[in-house]
């Protein structure tokens, strides 16, 4: 794990409020893992007080990626950063996928901005494995595809693709009983996470979910993101023992 001040490469607005920032962080693009994330000092003065936590969405030699929707001050700030502003980065945080399990598809399903870690993942995939990605969202206007391969879309709205949930997509388009062993890779809402855990443990489906939720200092010390393990013991951290966790293993 590195703290380090790494500077803006660029802003580039994708999407109605979805932004994509590249920033110059050596240290921490040379060892980080798809599914992990970094928290993010925003600004130099005490406003926001907390930083912020960003699934790190794809890495460029020595830049790394990370997209997110501007829904506060803190967003909107990180927002209109210029080339040469520099962030307090700490990071790489958390445990991510685990991309080289026995399978030989791997579906990756996304709901909204939960598409932010999947350019990574896609590149860490190994080359013998065919990939699957269904990005799923409201209407178009929240459908972020960059990076993905063999992409499927579904819109509630009907606006792009498929019309309805894309777990309705993974239901009645894509699982097939003659599909080779296949591994589920899924971030989004914890809503739609739910209904996918309920999903993969009725028909005993490989799955790993990434949850969101309120990370502060993001490495355990805060005792901030706390999620219920299904065996009944302690809680888990989601900072700290995810931000992934297989999707039988917590309770959402």
């Amino acid at each position: 794990m590195f703290s380090e001040k790494s500077f803006v490469q660029s802003v580039e607005k994708v999407s109605d409020e979805i932004f994509v920032i590249k920033v110059f962080s050596p240290a921490i693009a040379t060892i980080i893992k798809p599914g992990q994330f970094c928290n993010i000092k925003i600004s130099e003065t005490n406003l926001p007080l907390l930083r912020r936590p960003f699934s790190v969405s794809d890495v460029e030699d020595d830049f790394i990626y990370f997209l997110f929707e501007v829904y506060g001050d803190g967003t909107s700030i990180l927002s209109k950063k210029k080339n040469g502003d520099v962030l307090e980065i700490l990071g790489p945080l958390g445990k991510g996928f685990s991309y080289k399990d026995e399978f030989q598809t791997a579906i990756i399903i996304a709901g909204g901005l939960g598409v932010a870690p999947f350019p990574l993942l896609t590149k860490f995939i190994p080359n013998d494995k065919e990939i699957i990605s269904l990005v799923g969202g409201r209407s178009k206007k929240q459908i972020v595809t960059a990076g993905l391969v063999n992409v499927q879309v579904a819109t509630e709205d009907g606006s792009l693709g498929y019309k309805g949930t894309v777990l309705k997509l993974l239901q009645e388009n894509i699982i097939k009983t003659d599909m080779k062993k296949f591994k589920i890779f899924s971030c989004g809402p914890n809503a739609m996470l739910k209904v996918l855990q309920n999903i993969c443990s009725e028909y005993n489906y490989d799955c790993e979910i990434s949850v969101e939720g309120s990370m502060a200092c993001g490495f355990g010390i805060c005792q901030g993101c706390p999620i219920e393990p299904s065996n009944g013991e302690s809680y888990l951290l989601i900072c700290k023992d995810g931000p992934v966790f297989d999707s039988k293993a917590v309770k959402l």
